[in-house]
């Protein structure tokens, strides 16, 4: 079959949506769909099981619920569907006022600045759509985040604010408000309110859970507002809850146009026709290129620089939704597909020699956007526009890598605006679903993370017992070794070692070097 003759057959167009999804690259054969459509059939009931309301995560015991967040008729109660309304009209009266400067930092002042607090689900979608949407001329307020605890970033962040805190809105994001890095993140910035000299009570904004650890404290510290976080939502799928629609409000982006293009989305992506379903479509592919099995990375390139966080965002998705040890039969599986990406052109420049060229391990993503810029453009070369060279790069490499036997899926949307924001969203929350129910694994939960938490929490624990031992023990030196004998725990040792030398850079113990290394004496 020639390629324009497999492209006809295997090319998906919405005109409503402003979507298109080219397969056609994807070198699956001719009986490839049928023999996955009972599998894909089931997946459908599960979806439908899903968004009923059914207990997606039985270890949890909770229901995954982030579809009704765009559509909350479906909500299996009439309490859900109220909270979810409310909620959207609060965020949006909410922002409204801090624009008006009803809500001021003081008399006669509007707030300017956003800074928005959070880690993973709870930054990643809002930087996204920060960046995509983002009018620097035009946005009622500039966004930084700290989206990490890390001192030195969180400085960084600070020295942008130089001057600026006392038009500074800080939106705290934890469901639990117990993240660490959270936790930290809303410390540094309230020591940094008040170095200004600044009550930072009246700059802050809890997005988290009801009657969570940070949900009091707010309650406590009388914080200008308070938002929900629901436990049927989860970090990675939150981006149309308060978590990212708050951020988004605040900056000034049409938040409804957002949940409007999702919405859309779902209603096309429940058909039960996979021939006329993107995200089923997107799934099975996703299935077939990488064997239902991860054996092949997922490589997002975008050509378009709004999108850039994109691949960032769907690293989140993707991988934490489909990064499993077992299946839904206990089975070890190991499943999973790993995500990267850049921007195209520049992508050209970076790694797509090897894509062309090195090992075969990846199937591609490209992301067209057909429209060029507000405005008009002019020609760079007769009759050629900067947005002509583009679309150039992006079909060009996609056919470098056709010839290579590089597999490929485009998809095209007409614009970067809030409704295609949510229609990419939509899109792959609902491929991830059916996909996870493709390969026969909970997609909701993330026992791995919690695990990692978990060994962090005892790192720390380590740290202060070293502290500890260290002051009791004054003039006295220590090796990694005899630290972790004094300790009781001499299988730390390798741990120990790495604490003693972050204590050491940061002054607070002092190093004696020896050879070799691990002879070096620490004293406090």
């Amino acid at each position: 079959m020639s390629t324009w003759s497999r492209f006809k057959k295997h090319y998906y167009q919405n005109a409503d949506l402003g979507l298109a999804l080219d397969i056609s690259r994807i070198p699956f054969p001719d009986d490839f769909l049928a023999s996955k459509e009972a599998a894909i059939q089931q997946a459908y009931v599960d979806m439908v099981a899903l968004e009923k309301g059914a207990i997606a995560n039985p270890d949890e015991n909770r229901m995954v619920g982030h579809y009704w967040l765009r559509a909350p008729r479906l909500a299996p109660t009439p309490v859900l569907a109220s909270e979810i309304s409310d909620t959207l009209a609060a965020i949006k009266d909410f922002a409204a006022k801090v624009h008006a400067g009803t809500i001021a930092p003081s008399p006669g002042k509007k707030f300017t600045r956003l800074l928005v607090i959070g880690i993973g689900g709870s930054a990643l979608g809002p930087q996204f759509v920060t960046h995509a949407l983002g009018q620097p001329a035009k946005d009622k307020m500039a966004v930084s985040f700290f989206d990490n605890t890390d001192p030195d970033g969180i400085d960084y962040v600070l020295a942008s604010l130089a001057g600026k805190l006392s038009e500074t809105l800080a939106v705290v994001i934890s469901k639990s408000g117990g993240t660490a890095e959270t936790r930290n993140g809303q410390l540094e910035a309230a020591a940094a309110f008040k170095a200004a000299g600044l009550d930072f009570t009246k700059h802050y904004v809890a997005i988290t859970g009801a009657g969570s650890k940070l949900d009091q404290t707010a309650i406590a510290q009388k914080w200008l507002a308070r938002f929900p976080m629901w436990d049927w939502v989860g970090g990675r799928t939150s981006e149309l809850s308060a978590v990212g629609l708050v951020p988004a409000a605040l900056q000034g982006i049409d938040i409804q146009a957002i949940l409007d293009g999702a919405a859309a989305v779902d209603a096309v992506t429940r058909s039960t026709k996979t021939a006329e379903n993107p995200a089923a479509l997107l799934a099975l592919m996703w299935y077939y290129a990488t064997n239902g099995k991860g054996a092949k990375d997922m490589v997002i390139l975008p050509y378009k620089d709004r999108l850039l966080l994109f691949s960032r965002y769907l690293q989140q998705l993707v991988m934490e939704s489909l990064g499993k040890e077992r299946d839904l039969k206990g089975k070890v599986v190991n499943q999973g597909i790993a995500v990267y990406g850049n921007k195209g052109s520049t992508d050209q420049h970076a790694y797509v020699q090897q894509l062309r060229d090195g090992v075969n391990n990846f199937f591609v993503t490209f992301i067209e956007v057909l429209k060029d810029r507000d405005g008009s453009s002019f020609d760079v070369d007769p009759g050629v526009t900067t947005g002509d060279y583009l679309q150039g790069f992006y079909l060009g490499t996609r056919d470098a890598l056709s010839e290579s036997n590089r597999s490929s899926v485009s998809i095209t949307v007409d614009d970067v605006s809030p409704r295609t924001l949510g229609i990419l969203i939509a899109l792959y929350e609902r491929a991830v679903g059916l996909y996870a129910s493709l390969v026969g694994i909970n997609a909701y939960h993330q026992p791995g993370v919690e695990a990692g938490k978990k060994a962090a929490g005892g790192v720390i624990a380590l740290k202060l017992q070293i502290t500890a031992k260290l002051k009791s023990s004054a003039g006295q030196s220590f090796t990694a070794d005899s630290m972790a004998v004094a300790l009781g725990a001499p299988e730390k040792a390798e741990l120990v070692f790495k604490v003693l030398e972050h204590l050491a850079a940061n002054g607070g113990v002092k190093k004696t070097s020896k050879a070799p290394w691990f002879e070096s004496t620490y004293t406090a």
